[in-house]
């Protein structure tokens, strides 16, 4: 976008020191790079296959994307998971990548970041099938109730929370005030979601700080605490 230089610098303004990158697909490796070496101390990439871009060929490209696995610097395999939102057409490709890809989390040791559009509980019970115990990472963009949460905390790994839990018809707010902060990381997921008071435009990273705010009253800390906790939880996760 021609305005990426804008929406840096709004960033650094919010206080955003580390802008994370999830991959999609083959398309998206060359900009996240272009992105890494305009900045590589504030841009850290990931590799994995999105979900919604999985399709009958989804072998070849974890073929491609795998061999990048040993030779570059990245964060974390994402972004990664099962989306039964738009269609159900590839729902077993979906999981076979996504169980693939969680194999790669495994021997390279980095945490996952899931995508997991009406499919929480089909991720859970993969990732408890499958690696229990062996992987951490973060339910991206989570809005699932307090139960799925607290089952997906015990098996150790953290959710991320964006713009939705500013929305004004959430249940979201209501289902963390179990939920220890502890396990919380902020996220965007720009360019969607963009949290009120910028519901609708375009999502950027400088918006997250209105995440922290919204948390701020779910948690009754004060903004500095919110930031302060979901940095040090995003840091331990990632190994920053």
């Amino acid at each position: 976008h021609e305005d990426i230089t804008q929406v840096i610098s709004n960033a650094k303004k919010a206080g955003v020191s580390k802008i994370l990158l999830p991959n999609i697909d083959l398309e998206s490796l060359g900009a996240m790079d272009r992105l890494i070496a305009s900045d590589s101390t504030l841009f850290k990439k990931m590799y994995g296959l999105h979900p919604c871009s999985v399709n009958e060929n989804y072998t070849a490209v974890l073929d491609k994307i795998e061999q990048y696995l040993d030779k570059e610097d990245f964060i974390a395999i994402g972004e990664i998971g099962i989306d039964l939102y738009w269609d159900k057409t590839f729902k077993e490709e979906q999981e076979k990548a996504f169980l693939r890809q969680c194999s790669w989390a495994k021997q390279t040791n980095k945490p996952i970041v899931i995508h997991s559009r009406e499919s929480t509980d089909l991720i859970i019970y993969l990732l408890q099938k499958n690696y229990d115990g062996l992987l951490s990472g973060v339910f991206h963009c989570f809005t699932g109730t307090a139960e799925q949460a607290h089952t997906i905390i015990d098996m150790g790994y953290y959710l991320g929370i964006g713009g939705v839990v500013t929305f004004k018809n959430t249940t979201l707010r209501k289902e963390l005030e179990s939920v220890s902060i502890e396990r919380l990381v902020l996220e965007t997921d720009s360019p969607y979601l963009a949290p009120v008071p910028y519901r609708g435009k375009r999502n950027e990273s400088a918006y997250v700080y209105e995440v922290a705010k919204t948390l701020a009253d779910v948690y009754n800390l004060s903004i500095d605490e919110v930031i302060r906790v979901t940095t040090s939880n995003a840091i331990k996760l990632f190994n920053l």
